[in-house]
C-alpha cells in the first residue's frame, strides 16, 4: 500500500525568522521580482495553506526569504492513513490498558414485568 503524503506550509514562520511581521512586508519584493498579488492574496498565502501555487512565486519567496523548499514546506503523512487497531467484538475482553478497563459498567438486563 502506497503511503499517502501531506504537507506543512512554513510560509509565516520563515517570515517571523527574517524579521518580516506583516504579510505586507512581502507586497514590495514579489513587485519587484514581477509578481503583483493584491494584499488579500498575499495574506492568504501566508496565513493558508495553497492548494496550488505557481512556481514563480514560489521562486520568489525563496529568493525573498533566502531559504530552501525544505524550510517552507515540510512533507508529512496525510490524516487518514495511520490504522486504527481494530476493536474488540462485544463480550471479548479487551487489555485494561485500552479504554475503561474494569471500570466498564454490566450490561442492564430488562424482563417482562410479572403481572399477577
Amino acid at each position: 500500500m502506497v503511503a499517502k503524503l501531506d504537507y506543512r506550509w512554513h510560509l509565516r514562520k520563515v517570515m517571523a525568522g527574517r524579521g518580516m511581521f506583516s504579510t505586507t512586508d512581502l507586497l514590495p519584493p514579489l513587485a519587484e521580482r514581477g509578481i503583483p498579488l493584491s494584499s488579500s492574496q498575499v495574506y492568504r498565502l501566508v496565513v493558508e495553506r495553497p492548494e496550488r501555487l505557481s512556481l514563480k512565486i514560489l521562486m520568489a519567496l525563496l529568493d525573498i526569504l533566502d531559504c530552501t523548499m525544505d524550510d517552507l514546506i515540510e512533507p508529512i503523512a496525510a490524516a487518514g492513513t495511520v490504522k486504527k487497531p481494530k476493536k474488540a467484538a462485544a463480550g471479548v475482553s479487551a487489555p485494561e490498558a485500552e479504554g475503561l478497563g474494569g471500570l466498564r459498567p454490566k450490561r442492564a438486563r430488562i424482563r417482562g414485568v410479572d403481572r399477577s
